[in-house]
């Protein structure tokens, strides 16, 4: 059985070299390819393209290159042809993937779509599309389900994966021996993103935050996870700028980095659902060119686009979106996370909430056992 995989962002990396392993375990025979990153490399996944060398966000952005996109979209619907997978799954990155799976129906492959297009925010025509050209969608939130259904979509709910993977890998003392921390400072943890845009556009932002909280918290002391598709280079030079104390860890360790930060500035995205699943008072940040910003005002209409905080109907974790992500602002709502024990643990207790609102782990390996039975119930001929 062989099975190509599509993934374009760290976080896609991150849940197909989980699916990877899963699938590896159910399977040993399995032959695994595709577009991703390190992780889904060591995981045991032949990299035919590596998405460090994707870093673009935002409408403008990804317009200007349009051209480079069909040339890779071109290059893996020529290794399909090649390789002839009998699956190919597609992880998030609708914007590339939603026209890669029209290709690959052409070419007479199964799709299996994992980390379907949110259009429960906007773009709800994708799940027309995704009914149309995926054979198989696999749903993480079952109200997302349920709308997938009804446009016709072959969909299952199997729980989210990050149920089975977000917990520390070592004790909050060896953790903070690890990082060189210093027990008795506040640590804050700096997510800007695993994209060089988000990097550039929000660490700067971010540091000077937290040079805002220096003032009234002396005693702060800063952890930066860094995302596989960013140099250190780059983070060290951005840092080098900005008079903050910054540990920088690898991005293999981010749950032993949330397992002593006090608190956590993060990118809207999948990082906020793990800080809050981790129970890491978090406040969001959302910050796009001005024309992307335009039209998600336009097409969108959410009063909320952290996960934790749609997942749970209402605003537990603070966002701070475009102008407002200010360094005044990110401390007004920082700082007191760090004084004030109070505000400290009604935040973590809203965090909690959100895992128990999620359900039970094992979802990883369900959903590699549904897509094994899946291409065996496509390729009999097939062993699984």
């Amino acid at each position: 059985m062989k099975i190509m995989f599509s993934a374009g962002e760290a976080s896609g990396d991150m849940h197909g070299a989980n699916l990877a392993k899963a699938l590896r375990e159910l399977d040993p025979s399995v032959e695994l390819l595709g577009m991703g990153g390190a992780r889904m490399e060591e995981a045991g996944v032949n990299i035919i393209y590596d998405i460090k060398n994707l870093g673009f966000i935002g409408v403008g952005e990804i317009l200007r290159k349009i051209p480079f996109f069909f040339r890779l979209r071109d290059f893996l619907i020529r290794k399909m042809k090649e390789e002839k997978p009998d699956l190919l799954v597609c992880i998030d990155y609708p914007g590339f993937n939603m026209q890669l799976i029209k290709k690959a129906k052409a070419a007479g492959i199964t799709v299996v779509y994992y980390i379907l297009p949110t259009i429960w925010a906007w773009h709800k025509s994708r799940g027309h599309t995704i009914a149309k050209y995926s054979d198989l969608a696999i749903s993480l939130f079952p109200f997302e389900a349920d709308m997938y259904k009804a446009m016709g979509t072959n969909v299952v709910y199997a729980g989210h994966p990050l149920l089975d993977s977000v917990h520390p890998s070592m004790s909050r003392g060896e953790a903070e021996a690890f990082f060189g921390l210093d027990a008795s400072k506040k640590t804050i943890l700096l997510m800007p993103g695993s994209r060089m845009q988000e990097v550039r556009g929000l660490l700067p932002v971010m540091l000077e935050g937290v040079r805002k909280i220096q003032e009234t918290v002396p005693d702060v002391q800063c952890l930066l996870p860094r995302a596989s598709t960013i140099d250190t280079s780059v983070l060290e030079a951005i840092i080098g700028e900005h008079d903050v104390p910054v540990t920088i860890g690898e991005n293999t360790h981010v749950y032993d980095m949330m397992q002593v930060s006090t608190a956590a500035i993060a990118a809207s995205g999948t990082a906020t659902l793990e800080t809050a699943l981790m129970k890491v008072p978090t406040l969001l940040v959302y910050r796009v060119a001005p024309l992307t910003y335009w039209l998600s005002k336009v097409l969108v209409h959410i009063e909320n686009i952290g996960l934790p905080n749609i997942i749970m109907g209402r605003r537990i974790m603070p966002e701070l979106w475009q102008d407002d992500v200010t360094p005044e602002a990110i401390a007004s709502v920082v700082a007191p996370l760090l004084h004030d024990a109070g505000r400290w643990e009604q935040l973590r207790d809203a965090m909690a909430d959100v895992g128990r609102t999620m359900g039970e782990a094992g979802s990883v390996r369900r959903i590699a056992r549904t897509i094994l039975h899946f291409a065996k119930e496509n390729h009999p001929n097939e062993a699984i």
